[in-house]
């Protein structure tokens, strides 16, 4: 399965690809809707920096408005139950941690796993989107670097009371974006999306994030091992 690399080889208004479109759309939705509500909770962990993670929470729900609007430019209903589901265990995950004040794996959930998730599943879909979704896809990517700069930076200050902790929330959430991969893998396909193709993206994003933390070259190909668990 080779991935498209033109749009010309797409048919935007068959039922087949609305029909994928009705998922991935969902899950980007709910993605920035998870992202919101992420960096309001980050606002009130780290209250000194509580204005710029809500800057960080506007922003995302700017760029769930803006997906919602390629949904309606499809005339494509987001699936918005079955987005849910996707990311509920990513959500308890973050949730346990939250109430229990640890910071380091709301970050790494949040600031690094999900933004490089994001970006990656963005970077790849840009050049196979309909004209209307790339040009609102093209301004969210840009957005998303800011945000997984956030996280590098409090991690990167505080990098060895982080370290632990960094690598257990590593060790507990990475599998779960290979089994998130592997659910949309035919949905992808359908959109032009390769999924060797999202995963290499996720695993550079990821690795350059690890490594501007802190992490040596050996650490992260340890770490990065932990996605293969659920392969």
């Amino acid at each position: 399965m080779q991935q498209l690399t033109v749009t010309q080889e797409l048919d935007f208004n068959s039922e087949t690809y609305k029909d994928a479109y009705s998922r991935i759309n969902a899950i980007v939705i709910e993605g920035e809707q998870e992202a919101q509500e992420n960096y309001i909770q980050l606002a009130e962990l780290l209250p000194d920096q509580k204005n710029e993670l809500t800057s960080l929470a506007k922003m995302e729900n700017r760029h769930k408005k803006g997906f919602q609007a390629c949904g309606r430019n499809l005339s494509v209903t987001a699936d918005m139950e079955f987005a849910k589901e996707y990311f509920s265990n990513l959500h308890q995950n973050f949730q346990t941690a939250a109430a229990s004040g640890n910071i380091v794996t709301c970050l790494l959930i949040q600031s690094l796993i999900i933004e490089c998730f994001a970006i990656a599943a963005y970077n790849i879909y840009i050049p196979v989107a309909d004209p209307f979704a790339r040009k609102i896809t093209e301004g969210v990517v840009k957005d998303e670097y800011t945000h997984l700069n956030f996280g590098e930076e409090w991690l990167k200050e505080n990098f060895e009371a982080s370290k632990t902790e960094l690598e257990q929330a590593n060790k507990q959430n990475l599998p779960l974006v290979w089994r998130m991969l592997n659910q949309v893998e035919k949905d992808a396909h359908i959109l032009g999306m390769e999924k060797d193709a999202l995963v290499e993206d996720f695993m550079i994003a990821y690795g350059e994030a690890l490594s501007n933390i802190g992490f040596t070259t050996r650490d992260i190909m340890r770490m990065s091992a932990y996605g293969l668990t659920a392969a």
